[in-house]
């Protein structure tokens, strides 16, 4: 579960099978921050690069 914090809530739009950089709370494991969402350029060059399997 995570949540967008701030000024990043009104335009960012998560769905199921999008790839982001998520800070897990300290407080609870199950829960995280979005911090940032990757593009569909972003994740190609990613999988090229072999960060993403």
């Amino acid at each position: 579960m995570g949540r967008i914090p701030g000024s990043k809530k009104k335009r960012m739009w998560i769905r199921e099978g999008d790839v982001v950089i998520a800070n897990p709370w300290e407080v609870q494991d199950s829960k995280a921050d979005v911090t940032w969402k990757y593009t569909r350029p972003q994740i190609e060059w990613l999988e090229r690069k072999g960060y993403l399997n």
